[in-house]
């Protein structure tokens, strides 16, 4: 339990470094930059694609970025292309795929 818990807080840690690049220190205290960056650097520290994506209301986009070894990051990007970490984790688990036709099927 101790080795996961650790793991976990050294993940979220190492996630926050990497995203504080280049940002000032009144924006790192959020986890956030610009999109094409934190995406660039969740691909090469992580190797983490985007499996999928929703709108949140007219203001965001929620997208959820996996690996292969079962980490994971919920990103949320605004209208103006600024991308914050809202919760990153490991064990992620595929249970199936959705089907979606579009808006109000």
């Amino acid at each position: 339990m101790a080795r996961c818990f650790s793991f976990r807080w050294m993940r979220i840690a190492a996630v926050a470094l990497v995203a504080m690049v280049g940002v000032n220190s009144a924006q790192a205290q959020f986890v956030c930059s610009d999109h094409d960056d934190l995406v660039a650097r969740l691909a090469e520290a992580f190797q983490e694609k985007r499996i999928g994506y929703g709108l949140a209301g007219d203001a965001a986009i929620i997208e959820v970025f996996v690996a292969a070894s079962g980490t994971w990051t919920m990103l949320m990007t605004d209208v103006r292309g600024r991308s914050c970490i809202v919760a990153a984790g490991d064990g992620w688990e595929s249970i199936g795929a959705v089907t979606v036709t579009g808006r109000g099927a």
